[in-house]
């Protein structure tokens, strides 16, 4: 299963995400679920790091399937709007295929 955990202060807004694991929906290489899911997680990063002024600090290690992003100077509106569209998408994943294959948590920080 794959977790995502959206990091939101107490003032609602956004500090970070977090994605973790593997969605174990089919074999590696053939996952539509796990593919959707890094498309949708890597988009918004290179999409932040492109189009946007926030600063953005990103930690990954690819065998233990782990992203950590930090917004460590918060975020504009743009990035706003960009992780509103992966929460988005990430709903609509976990809506189409369950919570067996992504659970997506909020945690206030």
């Amino acid at each position: 299963m794959t977790r995502i955990t959206i990091y939101r202060n107490q003032s609602d807004v956004f500090t970070g995400f977090r994605c973790e694991g593997h969605a174990g929906y089919a074999d590696a290489g053939e996952d539509i679920v796990c593919a959707g899911i890094s498309i949708l997680v890597i988009n918004t990063i290179n999409a932040i790091e492109s189009f946007t002024d926030t600063p953005i600090q990103v930690k990954s290690d690819e065998n233990k399937g782990i992203i950590h992003v930090d917004f460590p100077q918060g975020v504009d509106n743009q990035a706003v709007l960009l992780v509103n569209t992966m929460i988005l998408g990430l709903q609509g994943i976990q809506k189409n295929y369950g919570k067996r294959f992504l659970k997506l948590d909020f945690k206030e920080v």
